[in-house]
């Protein structure tokens, strides 16, 4: 029971930072194009990768913090079925081209973002290991 209220919490968690982030990135930048999405997958899939990456390597973070943070939060933050919507409604109003750079787009920053929070976490795993 405990690990089912981590996720929830967790998710719930996400879905508001989610929704107000893209928001207010959307404001910012106007709705040409389906920019908050994007900073959300981006920063999801960072946040993903270093959270799984450090969590597996050290005992510090319990299975209900894990849980919490990942499937939770990261579940709960990351956008890919709006991405898929916004890419249709893209390609159904004759954006060919902006559909491809949005699709391709966050896919390969998204794999991106991943690398990078591997390489957070191994980092800052090898400098917890000198101290």
């Amino acid at each position: 029971m405990k690990l089912f209220w981590a996720i929830a919490v967790g998710a719930a968690a996400g879905g508001v930072s989610r929704f107000y982030l893209a928001a207010a990135i959307q404001q910012r930048l106007g709705s040409t194009f389906p920019w908050g999405t994007l900073a959300i997958n981006i920063t999801g899939s960072l946040l993903l990768g270093f959270l799984l990456r450090y969590a597996l390597a050290t005992p510090a973070i319990s299975l209900e913090l894990r849980a919490m943070l990942t499937v939770g939060f990261c579940g709960g933050y990351t956008t890919f079925s709006s991405y898929s919507y916004e890419t249709m409604v893209l390609l159904e109003d004759g954006e060919i081209g902006r559909a491809a750079v949005y699709s391709l787009g966050s896919v390969a920053l998204a794999l991106l973002a991943t690398f990078a929070g591997f390489v957070l976490a191994r980092e800052l795993l090898a400098f917890r290991q000198r101290f």
